[in-house]
């Protein structure tokens, strides 16, 4: 039985509630111990992140088996690391949440095995938990939000509107129908020879850029259905830049502010009809907040342009600060208490997931593959 729900009489109430989280889904190792108090607020007791841009940059994105291998190296001095800035012993836990998918196989057996050791020794409560639903569960630590709300992920590997109903329940409205918007940003930053991470680097060369030089499409703007996608966007700026190489750093600047610009107004297009699709399927009395999370969620024009749409829209916007909106350990172990406050918890026969979609029953959009 890979999940089973605690029946009332075993459903544990205790407060405060204590859990690890640990996290290797992908190119950062990360450890936390968070803490929900009796009020229901959480507070972070510890958050390690140790990045591997150094091992990776060479490469211009993240190698699978480089990934792996740093993990095993450091993932028990991080763990160590976050017992120790909690001041929390293991015994003082009342449980162990990890990353089991979806993300780099290799990174992922890592987490969980260590994850299922711990557990398994001193005798805690395992939570294997999906690395999206960590992402929209999210603002419950940092804000106190709770469901229902319509969340945007937007992240390395995954480009979605949902309605967040509840703890394990979702419905995804949108989702790429190939890259994810992290993703068409670190390809952009290697096809105009900028640093890794993308993201960062292509946002700091467009505050120098003009963003009316380069005429560059908003793909799936105006079209009724929710879906998003990037690729033709991409092709469109790696053929402007061919046209004019060889290129300087003016060039550089306006093609990344006008990639960026193209960014921000496909997306906010999207994300007006999927708060409107929030209303007709929820109801026009539920509460308006649109949650933005994942790791593109830190870029400024993109945040400051989804806060003008939903003031549009009478909603609320609520964005983790960036440092929970990246890969991190505290929102694994804030999900896992969630979770476990719910009466989940996890058997230690639970498979490390490459793919794990938050909507399983969502219709399959064409073209969109594993993004899905």
């Amino acid at each position: 039985m890979l999940k089973r729900k605690m029946n009332e009489e075993t459903k544990i109430n205790k407060v405060p509630v204590t859990f690890l989280g640990i996290e290797t889904s992908c190119d950062e190792t990360a450890a936390a111990v968070v803490r929900r108090d009796a009020d229901g607020r959480g507070k972070i007791l510890s958050n390690v992140v140790h990045s591997q841009i150094n091992e990776h940059s060479a490469y211009g994105g993240v190698v699978p088996e480089i990934a792996a291998r740093a993990h095993v190296e450091v993932l028990d001095m991080m763990i160590a690391e976050a017992l120790d800035r909690a001041n929390v012993g293991l015994a003082g836990l009342d449980g162990i949440a990890v990353t089991a998918g979806p993300g780099l196989i290799g990174g992922l057996l890592v987490g969980l095995t260590t994850a299922k050791t711990l557990a398994l020794v001193h005798d805690k409560p395992f939570i294997a938990l999906n690395h999206l639903e960590a992402h929209a569960l999210t603002v419950g630590l940092s804000h106190g939000l709770q469901p229902p709300y319509l969340l945007l992920l937007v992240s390395g590997g995954h480009t979605q509107t949902l309605i967040v109903k509840g703890v394990g329940s979702y419905e995804r409205l949108g989702t790429t129908l190939d890259d994810a918007l992290g993703e068409a940003f670190d390809k952009t930053a290697k096809l105009l020879g900028l640093d890794y991470p993308g993201g960062p680097e292509v946002e700091r060369w467009a505050a120098r850029g003009d963003a009316e030089r380069f005429s560059l499409p908003r793909p799936m703007k105006g079209r009724e259905e929710l879906h998003f996608s990037f690729a033709g966007l991409k092709t469109a700026l790696r053929q402007q830049a061919k046209s004019i190489e060889p290129l300087d750093d003016q060039d550089i600047s306006d093609l990344c502010a006008s990639f960026e610009r193209a960014v921000t107004e496909t997306v906010s297009d999207r994300v007006v009809r999927a708060m409107s699709a929030y209303l007709e399927r929820t109801g026009h009395d539920a509460p308006r907040h649109l949650v933005v999370a994942g790791g593109v969620a830190a870029n400024k024009s993109l945040r400051s342009a989804l806060q003008e749409n939903a003031a549009a829209a009478g909603f609320d916007i609520c964005i983790p600060p960036s440092e929970l909106c990246t890969d991190n350990g505290a929102m694994i172990a804030w999900a896992g208490i969630e979770r476990y406050s719910q009466g989940w918890i996890d058997g230690f026969e639970f498979e490390a997931k490459a793919r794990w979609p938050l909507d399983p029953d969502a219709q399959a959009a064409m073209g969109a593959g594993v993004k899905a």
